[in-house]
């Protein structure tokens, strides 16, 4: 796999499904898989009716295969409800799940903290004294975790000088010129540089989940592959091997390098779902992921509202958030968790109906905002027909929202691309 082409169409879509064995480490399966038993009166959810983004109405299906669908995987109560794969693929083969494996990394970063080993509060440069010349100087674990830190980062995709190119540039900088020179991921963090105070606006950027992923690793003594497998994917029940791309050190690609089968990634939709705990296998129920930290990432305060707000994703998720490395949206049936990766990659996690909902993707670019919202409505649309409810009017429900900070706040429509 060329690492200077693999994203391009049309030959991304075949390199999405190999891309584990590009420099891969293993993230090792559990011993004994959590069943995803399929419902027991299914529903013809593909038939269901949509509003697109753009005033025409198509069906689920029709928005599943305009949206360039590799896998898509919908469950309701833990059962299999919709289960969909393009031509010519092998449902048991890993995926690219691209920026979808930051909140694992998150969830990773929970579980230091419910240890001790890991403190939200100290300073980055606490665990990884290299950083101490960049501009995560003075960040705190906290800062990246919600993606606040005053570090310059544009994840502007189609501006080939963008930082987040040259962050890829950098990745594959070792395989191209055999190691001379510096190179690799972390080498490149050393080199970013703060442009604002640390602590204000949230703004995406991918360089942050690299940050976490390195403090963890040396919080925990441990490599990020050994991580996700005994603290994520072992726990969880998944049912296959996942494979996490590493650059030419060796070292993971924490914000988007993890490679898993739809079904696993729904197991981990549905962890989340369920407030961090899988079946025990007796009838009661064992904690993976602290449910405190789950909770601290739904009860958006005013200030992680206030952040968002008058960042540029406000046009993207109106009265949205971002916390612990998750986005969340208020929907038409109540807040939505939801994880993005580019190229429509996304998990869409709804309390209110129920439902975790999968899609690997291929699209042509790396962001279309009409795709991400088409993709969208089509899941609301499913939870709202699997649990035979009507849309809610958000204005009405806010509960997320304390200190008397209206959600809608005040969009700032500028700057990058969010995702």
């Amino acid at each position: 796999m060329d690492p200077e082409s693999w994203q391009v169409y049309p030959d991304h879509q075949w390199a999405f499904w190999h891309a584990g064995e590009h420099a891969p480490r293993r993230v090792a399966r559990a011993d004994v898989a959590r069943e995803l038993a399929p419902a027991l009166e299914p529903m013809e959810l593909g038939a269901l009716e949509v509003n697109r983004v753009d005033g025409t109405s198509s069906r689920v299906s029709a928005i599943l295969t305009d949206t360039h669908t590799d896998a898509c995987v919908v469950l309701q109560d833990g059962a299999v409800v919709l289960e969909q794969y393009g031509e010519h693929v092998d449902p048991l083969r890993p995926h690219a799940l691209m920026s979808v494996t930051k909140p694992i990394v998150g969830c990773v970063a929970a579980i230091l903290v419910e240890r001790g080993l890991l403190d939200p509060d100290r300073l980055v440069t606490d665990y990884v004294p290299e950083l101490e010349h960049s501009g995560y100087r003075g960040a705190t674990v906290r800062h990246v975790l919600d993606m606040r830190s005053g570090v310059r980062f544009s994840e502007e995709y189609t501006n080939p000088v963008a930082e987040i190119r040259e962050l890829d540039r950098w990745i594959g900088w070792s395989q191209r010129v055999g190691g001379e020179g510096p190179h690799g991921l972390y080498a490149y963090l050393l080199t970013l540089r703060a442009d604002a105070p640390h602590g204000g606006e949230f703004r995406y950027r991918s360089a942050e989940a690299d940050v976490l992923g390195w403090v963890c690793e040396r919080a925990a003594g441990t490599e990020m592959a050994e991580l996700v497998s005994s603290l994520i994917w072992q726990p969880m029940g998944a049912a296959h091997d996942a494979d996490l791309i590493c650059d030419g050190n060796g070292t993971a690609v924490h914000d988007g390098g993890l490679c898993a089968t739809a079904r696993d990634v729904a197991r981990f939709g549905q962890l989340l779902l369920d407030g961090g705990v899988v079946p025990d296998g007796v009838g009661g129920q064992r904690p993976v992921v602290p449910l405190r930290w789950l909770r601290q990432a739904w009860g958006v305060d005013a200030d992680v509202r206030e952040a968002f707000a008058s960042s540029p994703a406000e046009q993207m998720f109106p009265g949205g958030w971002f916390r612990n490395q998750l986005w969340f949206r208020p929907g038409p049936h109540g807040d939505v968790l939801v994880c993005l990766g580019i190229y429509g990659q996304m998990v869409h996690v709804s309390r209110r109906t129920r439902t975790v909902c999968v899609k690997l993707s291929s699209w042509p670019d790396a962001q279309s905002p009409a795709h991400l919202q088409d993709t969208i409505r089509a899941f609301d649309a499913i939870g709202g027909a699997l649990t035979r409810s009507d849309a809610s009017d958000t204005r009405q429900r806010l509960p997320g929202v304390i200190l008397g900070l209206n959600r809608k706040g005040s969009a700032s429509p500028r700057h990058d691309s969010v995702i």
